[in-house]
């Protein structure tokens, strides 16, 4: 019974294949082009420079209400960009992720459970890149990139767990209900909007603030600005609890994975 809720010892067992199956995954999604892993660069870059120039030059927006210049209200975008765009790019990828590998039901032995982590593993990739530009931009503007910074792998990390196990749960659902593809790409535009990307938390009223950390993307958010741009350490009892809870999800979805798979072969 506990191994069903054991989501990492089938992971780590299969680490080889499962780095395999990643790297072949991001070397897919770029094959045949003619820039190949530069898209990964110059996707992130144009949706910020779009992104900042509707919101901080025509729509006259600040961060915070203050008079800052557009490089603060750029990297505070893009970092929010970063956290929002790995939790989209694999919820958006899970109802399919079983359905585009009829092949693997098939076959017995196959660890199934490995799809979810590959997508996440992919969506990782692009977010560490993205990361990378934004480090660059934080050295070019302020002149100094915070030791704070290396807490980030411990503030997205219960971000990562939760992701994982929605995806477990989304990729099950996605095989017997085909209309779950439909609904995440509205779930997550809507979380884009839903979420202190464009704005900082503090902007709106006490009452819509309140919702807003009901958004789990909020905390996440805010963290990484902290460590990232503040120089802050995180809010480590928040942290615990947030941690706890995604492990949770993680093993819960896991669960649900491996109970409905015995179905997957008779609904393919």
């Amino acid at each position: 019974m506990l191994n069903r809720f054991n989501f990492l010892t089938p992971a780590w067992r299969q680490r080889r294949l499962l780095w395999d199956l990643i790297r072949r995954d991001v070397a897919g999604r770029y094959r045949g082009s003619a820039m190949g892993l530069l898209w990964s660069l110059i996707t992130p870059m144009l949706m910020l420079a779009i992104y900042t120039f509707v919101f901080s030059v025509v729509f006259r927006a600040r961060w915070g209400g203050g008079a800052e210049d557009r490089v603060t209200f750029a990297i505070n975008l893009f970092a929010g960009m970063i956290v929002h765009g790995l939790v989209a790019e694999c919820i958006n990828r899970a109802p399919s992720l079983v359905l585009s590998n009829v092949n693997y039901v098939k076959r017995v032995r196959f660890p199934l459970e490995l799809l979810c982590w590959v997508s996440l593993g992919t969506a990782l990739f692009h977010a560490v890149i993205s990361l990378v530009v934004l480090s660059i931009f934080l050295v070019l503007s302020q002149g100094y990139l915070s030791a704070t910074i290396l807490w980030l792998p411990l503030v997205w990390l219960p971000l990562l767990l939760g992701t994982l196990g929605v995806s477990w749960i989304l990729a099950s659902l996605g095989v017997f209900l085909r209309d779950i593809g439909q609904m995440t790409g509205t779930v997550t535009t809507m979380l884009l909007f839903l979420s202190p990307i464009f704005y900082p938390a503090t902007a709106l009223p006490e009452p819509y603030r309140t919702v807003l950390y009901l958004n789990p993307l909020t905390f996440v958010i805010e963290q990484t600005r902290a460590v990232l741009i503040a120089g802050q350490a995180p809010d480590w009892p928040a942290q615990m609890v947030a941690l706890a809870v995604g492990a949770l999800v993680a093993a819960l979805g896991f669960a649900w994975f491996e109970k409905s798979r015995r179905g997957f072969a008779d609904v393919l």
